[in-house]
């Protein structure tokens, strides 16, 4: 069966999987739509807390960060984790037993003031939108490459479906669906995974696959990494940074930024005890940890496979870079989204990708008649998309990562309108209003 197909299946059956599931356990009361009457399981609570915090920031976007920057962007990982022992320790066992419905309700009650209720309803709706409006993109970015419509028109059915589902099921609804996106999308992530460690190490297992011996090379996988990118004038992958303090410092912010997320905190005060809140959390981490353990190895590995599919054999060579016209059909179709561009810059017909901004490299390609880095677009969101393309994995594993894709962005997009839906009916027309 051919992709297109392949994957208008797979993304029409999952949808239906979630849509099936927000009618099946849609909200039938008050307290179902704003907490979903406080019954929900602690592990199905901290899965759902896991999809809607794994948005397309952590499937699409996280690990092309990572395959460009290296070590410097481990920080996003550290963070990430860490809040939610933040989020453990601090926030969620004393939100729950405060038995609010909303955090603008909480913090209101609190202190004993209604201005205070509005600068948190106020918070939690630019927030809310501003990380809404990533994750629309993100839908757009997966529908305009494999369903092959415009990215806005992506962006409009995304926002259709979820609109659909979130407010049939409120809470309750949505904590289920994102149930079964959880399974979708860390499937979705790690058989791909787990097919292109075996290609590239033997190694069945990304996390350990990451630190064996690359089999073409012989040499280790980032030691091989290191020696194509460096080859091309780009910073050592593995380099350690500069600035350490900074590192601590933006790490700690991520900490703190994850505390603080309304539709993540709310998931919180839909389990039936203080106890089951802290249990939660670490479930949600255990969760989260199993897609975030993983996105290193699928960093470094989509970096390397696009060097060395682009930049082909060695350096220098008459032949030592791939001719534009012979350019493999995973390229021409992320060049129709225009998240990936190229410009002949010496009129040679071969694409040059280096950095042209190393002031080492840069007589080296003056001798090789090289006229700048001819890759003048590779949008990071694409490295997890297009790596199976890439690597030449089968037709439906590729649809399988574009169901991932779809399933991600959603989930939290999902979360985040229902935050902005409950303070407003909530906080602003009930309790200030009316």
């Amino acid at each position: 069966m051919d992709l297109q197909t392949l994957t208008y299946i797979t993304i029409g059956l999952s949808f239906v999987l979630y849509i099936g599931i927000a009618i099946w356990s849609r909200a039938t009361n008050t307290g179902d739509f704003y907490v979903a009457g406080k019954h929900v399981n602690p592990i199905a609570n901290g899965m759902a807390t896991a999809a809607d915090w794994m948005s397309a920031a952590s499937f699409i976007s996280m690990a092309g960060l990572i395959a460009f920057t290296g070590y410097d962007n481990s920080s996003f990982l550290m963070g990430w984790t860490g809040g939610y022992v933040l989020l453990a320790l601090l926030l969620a066992p004393f939100l729950r037993e405060f038995g609010k419905f909303t955090v603008p309700d909480f913090v209101g009650d609190r202190y004993y003031s209604q201005v205070a209720r509005m600068v948190a309803v106020l918070c939690a709706i630019m927030v809310s939108f501003t990380y809404v409006a990533g994750q629309m993109q993100g839908v757009g970015i997966v529908f305009s490459r494999f369903l092959e419509v415009p990215l806005t028109q992506g962006v409009l059915i995304g926002t259709g479906i979820v609109f659909f589902y979130a407010v049939l099921g409120g809470m309750k609804g949505i904590t289920y669906t994102q149930v079964a996106q959880y399974c979708v999308l860390i499937i979705a992530y790690t058989i791909p995974a787990v097919f292109i460690s075996v290609q590239l190490t033997g190694n069945p297992i990304p996390g350990l696959g990451l630190f064996s011996t690359h089999v073409d090379s012989g040499v280790p996988l980032l030691t091989k990494l290191n020696q194509v990118i460096t080859d091309l004038g780009f910073n050592e992958y593995t380099a350690d940074v500069d600035n350490k303090l900074n590192m601590v410092l933006f790490t700690l912010s991520l900490m703190i930024g994850t505390a603080g997320l309304p539709h993540v905190i709310i998931r919180f005060f839909t389990v039936p005890k203080v106890a089951d809140a802290r249990w939660s959390a670490g479930w949600a981490l255990v969760f989260i940890a199993l897609l975030y353990l993983t996105a290193p190895a699928v960093a470094s590995m989509a970096r390397l496979n696009l060097m060395e599919t682009i930049q082909i054999g060695e350096v220098g060579s008459a032949q030592g870079n791939l001719a534009y016209d012979e350019r493999p059909q995973w390229f021409k179709n992320w060049e129709t989204t225009g998240l990936l561009k190229y410009e002949d810059k010496n009129a040679d017909g071969r694409i040059q990708y280096y950095n042209d901004k190393s002031e080492a490299f840069a007589s080296k390609a003056e001798s090789f008649g090289w006229k700048g880095n001819e890759m003048v677009k590779v949008d990071r969101d694409i490295m997890v998309l297009a790596n199976p393309e890439i690597a030449r994995l089968p037709n439906w594993v590729i649809a399988l990562v574009a169901a991932g894709g779809l399933a991600a962005a959603p989930s939290t997009a999902a979360g985040l309108l229902l935050a902005i839906s409950s303070v407003i009916s909530h906080d602003v027309i009930k309790g200030l209003i009316d």
